[in-house]
């Protein structure tokens, strides 16, 4: 049912955590499953130089996560933004479609980071 990197990336999940003091921080959920993921951002001068989350959700909603963060650590804001939700399951070889759903929570979750970031710098 998942692919090698799911299951790779749920049993042995990257960045998780907090940052303390974060430039940015981005939450979402989805009532309908329950899946809730954080993301903290440490920015400097525009890029991510730190990217931690948590999540409370199955094993998908973990694995996304844990992609996403790192697919944009070292990025510039705007490539981070142009990171889509099926880039996130297309980087994880792939969701059932079930599960499609969390790609599109952790890439909203990495959106609403930058742009809690923006609205702190005033951006």
């Amino acid at each position: 049912m998942y692919t090698d990197k799911v299951m790779d990336h749920f049993t042995n999940p990257r960045n998780v955590g907090e940052i303390k003091n974060a430039s940015g921080i981005g939450e979402v959920g989805n009532a309908k499953c329950g899946d809730i993921m954080r993301i903290y951002l440490d920015v400097e001068d525009d890029i991510i130089k730190d990217v931690k989350f948590k999540t409370f959700g199955c094993g998908a909603a973990i694995a996304t996560s844990s992609m996403v963060t790192e697919l944009v650590k070292g990025k510039t804001l705007d490539e981070a933004l142009k990171i889509s939700n099926e880039a996130v399951a297309e980087a994880l070889d792939g969701l059932p479609p079930a599960k499609m759903h969390c790609s599109n929570l952790a890439a909203d979750a990495l959106h609403e980071a930058i742009k809690d970031y923006m609205q702190k710098k005033g951006k």
